[in-house]
């Protein structure tokens, strides 16, 4: 992978290039927009403000815990968006902990009882960028909507804490194929970084507004060095990842070869048994069998 000499616009799914489109509060109408396509009519968000991102734990033994984007919406829902680039064994149960991390928060020091545990909305955006979201592997699904509900009926037990995971990597509508302004946002997180200018099926104010921010022309010498790090950072993770995956196929293909060679192994000693055995029932002397199988003396002897 080969970044272009002087690229035109800026990837989006860099530590940089994320924060950079979203992460401030004169951008904020962008991750508002984003949101709302993402929550589909089932929220809508009007206003937010941005949070700090870290946060301390109770004791020293719990740490600090540091988010890529939080913020709040008018209405008081809270809102966790991480962007991941390589797989984790336990990103479920990490995404888990953020956002209980977010309602444990909302506790108040004392008077537990007045406060009645009136406790806000809690969402946890997950943008998965190159890989598969755990226990999906070989699904074809780019959206994950995920709420409490019962196992058994799949009526929704409690709406107010979600987690929406999205694979960018199952993203694979072409631009004939974006009917919605999800489409739009999803194509744009993957691609952005390709174009060398505003298509003409963007030509929305927001999108118009994302691309004039995205532009790498925009950037001073800082802010270039920063992204060319985090750029570099991303591309890193790529190939720590692409390397993982083909050291996973050799051993694979190296166990099926090895699996092969038993098999041929098992089945010429088979054959070797069945010969000897028929010439043990013709009298043959077990020296002359050994000779003619290959077998040991003691083989020989415990046929029957």
């Amino acid at each position: 992978m080969k970044q272009q000499a002087t690229p035109v616009f800026i990837d989006p799914t860099t530590d940089f290039g994320f924060k950079r489109i979203f992460g401030t509060e004169t951008n904020e109408d962008l991750l508002i927009s984003f949101l709302n396509e993402l929550f589909q009519g089932r929220k809508l968000i009007e206003d937010l403000y941005y949070n700090k991102n870290e946060h301390v734990g109770d004791t020293e033994e719990v740490g600090t815990v540091i988010f890529d984007l939080t913020c709040t919406a008018s209405d008081g829902e809270q809102f966790i968006i991480e962007v991941q680039r390589t797989p984790q064994t336990n990103l479920k149960k990490r995404m888990l902990y953020y956002g209980s991390k977010l309602i444990a928060d909302q506790a108040p020091k004392g008077n537990r009882r007045g406060w009645g545990y009136t406790i806000s909305e809690v969402y946890v955006i997950v943008l998965m960028d190159g890989f598969p979201m755990p226990g999906s592997e070989g699904s074809s699904n780019y959206l994950h909507d995920i709420c409490l509900c019962n196992r058994y009926s799949g009526e929704v037990f409690y709406e107010h804490l979600g987690f929406i995971y999205i694979e960018l990597i199952n993203f694979t509508k072409g631009e004939q194929e974006l009917a919605v302004d999800l489409d739009r946002w999803l194509h744009v997180l993957k691609n952005m970084s390709k174009m060398d200018k505003l298509p003409t099926y963007l030509r929305k104010p927001v999108f118009e507004k994302l691309f004039a921010i995205a532009a790498y022309s925009k950037l001073n010498k800082e802010e270039r060095d920063m992204y060319d790090a985090s750029l570099k950072n991303k591309w890193d993770a790529e190939s720590i990842r692409q390397t993982a995956i083909l050291e996973q196929k050799k051993a694979r293909e190296r166990g099926l070869e090895e699996g092969r060679e038993e098999g041929r192994e098992d089945g010429l000693k088979e054959g070797a048994l069945a010969i000897a055995l028929k010439l043990k029932n013709m009298d043959m002397a077990v020296e002359d069998i050994v000779q003619a199988t290959g077998l040991s003396a003691e083989e020989i002897e415990k046929l029957k």
